[in-house]
């Protein structure tokens, strides 16, 4: 599933030729994606638009429309976005004469723009959702489910304290839990882990201030250098460009099961936790005992 390196990657591609594009016409080509919100109500509330922002939250990415609206989607497991150049541009120079990058055979939305260039959404798997909201809407709608943001200035040491604090699930699916930070995934929860030292089935609520700084900036430094390498392409993951991230060539322990630690040698492991694969070093990483509750 993409997680915040990839959409963000999405996101910075998607922005320079979008924002002040109008999106004229809208086709929805599988009613799963806008589920339950009707197609063509979703083709209403979006054509004859103009784009003036694209951000995102959390793995959710955000297309402000004009009148206060966004249109948000999210790509769940196997969705990609892809942007086409209009026909008839052959400068390949033209940061927008992007390759096809899905087929239509999973083609499940198209935004034709004003300069009759392409947005398309495709999705094998059918997972991925799209829905447009309003200001107030949008923000009742997040604030139900999703956390701090890691890469801002509201991700400090103490807020990882007061969100971790007596927890005590095991701090991989503390991290999976996109209502206390959000963005990372299966495999930056891998990574942080391995980068704070700290062992994915550590009871979350055992943690001390010098746990909480190094699994903060473990978080951190791990989103980070997925961003600056494209994100990650294992299965179907793909940009705006339909190219492939490369941080998958750089994991230090996720799906390395058996090959040795990157700081000490010895053989990375792999366990399940909370449904998900997960890999460490069962020697670089610690896993802290459960401290008593207080009364």
């Amino acid at each position: 599933m993409p997680e915040l390196p990839e959409v963000e990657t999405i996101r910075r591609q998607l922005e320079p030729d979008l924002v002040g594009r109008r999106i004229e016409t809208v086709e929805i080509l599988d009613h799963y994606f806008t589920k339950p919100e009707s197609p063509a109500a979703f083709e209403r509330a979006v054509e004859g638009r103009e784009v003036v922002d694209v951000g995102r939250r959390g793995k959710y990415l955000l297309l402000e429309l004009e009148d206060g609206d966004s249109v948000v989607i999210h790509l769940r497991m196997t969705g990609s976005l892809v942007l086409l150049a209009p026909d008839g541009i052959e400068n390949p120079g033209d940061p927008r004469v992007y390759p096809a990058a899905t087929g239509e055979k999973h083609l499940k939305a198209r935004f034709v723009l004003d300069d009759e260039g392409e947005l398309r959404f495709s999705d094998p798997r059918r997972f991925g959702r799209g829905f447009v909201a309003g200001p107030e809407a949008l923000n009742e709608y997040f604030a139900s489910r999703l956390g701090v943001e890691p890469l801002s200035d509201e991700f400090t040491v103490e807020e990882m304290a007061r969100i971790s604090a007596n927890r005590t699930g095991p701090l991989k699916s503390f991290l999976l839990n996109q209502k206390g930070v959000v963005g990372v995934g299966n495999i930056y929860a891998d990574e942080a882990l391995f980068r704070a030292r700290l062992h994915p089935l550590t009871p979350t609520g055992s943690m001390r201030p010098e746990h909480h700084r190094a699994l903060r900036d473990g978080v951190v430094e791990a989103l980070i250098r997925g961003l600056d390498l494209g994100g990650a392409s294992i299965d179907d993951y793909r940009d705006a460009k339909g190219e492939r991230g490369s941080m998958q060539n750089e994991f230090l322990v996720h799906r390395r099961a058996g090959e040795p630690c990157p700081g000490c040698g010895a053989p990375i492991e792999r366990i399940v936790v909370g449904g998900r694969s997960t890999y460490f070093c069962p020697s670089c990483q610690v896993k802290l005992r459960r401290r008593p509750r207080r009364t």
